[in-house]
C-alpha cells in the first residue's frame, strides 16, 4: 500500500475530448508520460477540471485504468468519486479500487444543499469511509458545490480510520488554520487551489492537488522545493509570478482556459465536452499573453 503521508504536487488531471466529444485515452496517456518527467507526487483523475460530471461510469473507469497504466509504480493514484447519493458513491469507490485507485476523493454532495448540514455529511463520509477498500479523502470546493465543509464536520471524520485526508479548494486561508487545529494527529489537509500554496506551505500544508499544475507541473513543484531548501523569498516570487495564469485558467478562463494552456505548452489539451464552451480567439489570445509574461511560452 502507498505510503498515504501525502506531500507534494498532484495535478487533478484535465480529460481530453476529441472535437465530437469523445474521450481520447492516446491523448490522456500521452499527457500521462509527458507529467511523469515533472517531479509530481500522484494524479488525480475524474476531479473538477476533469470534467467529471460529464463522464459516464464507463469512461471513468476507462480513465482510472489509463492513469494506472501509463503512471510509474511510485505514483499516486486518487479517483474522484463523489456522488449525489451515499449508495452510488459507496458503489464507485469500490469500482475506482478495482480499476487501480490508491485513494478516492469523494465531493460533498450539494444538491439538496439546505439539507446537507453537518450531520449529513458526516452520516455520508462515514458509510462511504466504511465501505470503501482503499482509503478516501473530502473534498470541500464550495465554489462549485455552494456546500462548506465546517471544521467541526471535518474534526470529527479526520476521526475515521479510513479518511485520511481533504482537499480544500475554498482558498480561505482562516478556515484552513481552524482545519489544522480541529484534525486528528497525521491526518492530511491539502490545498486545492495554487492561489493558496505559499501562504499553504508557511502554514505547514505540504501538499496540494491544484488545476494549474496541468500546464505548469514543475513549476508547481519547484514552489515547494525551493520553500523547503529556505530559499522562500525565491519560493514567494515563483508563487507570484504563476498567480495570474492560475487565476485566469482556474477563474475567469475556466477549462477552456486551462487545456488551451495546456496545449500552448504542448500537451494534450482537447476540446472541452459540452455544454462548456470553448474559448473565443480573442481568449486565447489573453491565455497566450498571461503565459508568457509568466515566462511559460516564449
Amino acid at each position: 500500500m502507498p505510503n498515504f503521508h501525502i506531500t507534494g504536487v498532484i495535478p487533478p488531471m484535465i480529460t481530453p475530448f476529441t472535437h465530437s466529444g469523445e474521450v481520447s485515452l492516446a491523448a490522456h496517456a500521452a499527457n500521462v508520460r509527458r507529467w511523469n518527467e515533472a517531479g509530481l507526487r500522484g494524479y488525480l483523475v475524474l476531479g473538477s477540471n476533469s470534467e467529471a460530471v460529464y463522464l459516464n461510469e464507463r469512461e471513468k473507469l476507462q480513465l482510472i485504468e489509463c492513469t494506472r497504466e501509463n503512471a510509474r509504480p511510485e505514483h499516486l493514484i486518487l479517483a474522484g468519486t463523489g456522488m449525489e447519493s451515499t449508495r452510488e458513491s459507496i458503489h464507485l469507490s469500490q469500482e475506482a479500487a478495482r480499476a487501480g485507485a490508491h485513494a478516492v476523493l469523494v465531493i460533498t454532495p450539494s444538491f439538496y444543499r439546505e439539507q446537507m448540514k453537518d450531520e449529513a455529511q458526516v452520516r455520508h463520509f462515514q458509510a462511504i469511509a466504511d465501505e470503501s477498500p482503499i482509503p478516501v479523502l473530502m473534498y470541500n470546493v464550495t465554489k462549485y458545490t455552494g456546500v462548506n465543509l465546517s471544521p467541526r464536520a471535518v474534526g470529527v471524520l479526520s476521526r475515521h480510520p479510513n479518511i485520511i485526508g481533504m482537499k480544500d479548494s475554498s482558498g480561505s486561508i482562516p478556515q484552513l488554520v481552524q482545519y489544522q487545529e480541529a484534525v486528528a494527529e497525521g491526518f492530511t489537509i491539502l490545498v486545492g487551489t495554487a492561489s493558496a500554496w505559499y501562504p499553504a506551505l508557511a502554514l505547514g500544508v505540504a501538499g496540494a492537488v491544484m488545476a494549474l499544475a496541468n500546464c505548469a507541473p514543475a513549476e508547481c513543484v519547484r514552489v515547494q522545493q525551493l520553500f523547503d531548501q529556505g530559499r522562500k523569498a525565491d519560493a514567494e516570487a515563483l508563487y507570484r509570478r504563476l498567480f495570474p495564469v492560475n487565476h485566469a485558467v482556474t477563474g475567469v478562463y475556466g477549462i477552456a482556459g486551462l487545456k488551451y494552456a495546456c496545449a500552448l505548452r504542448g500537451y494534450e489539451g482537447g476540446f472541452v465536452r459540452s455544454p462548456l464552451p470553448e474559448l473565443t480567439g480573442q481568449e486565447k489570445a489573453e491565455v497566450r499573453g498571461l503565459l508568457e509574461k509568466a515566462g511559460l511560452v516564449g
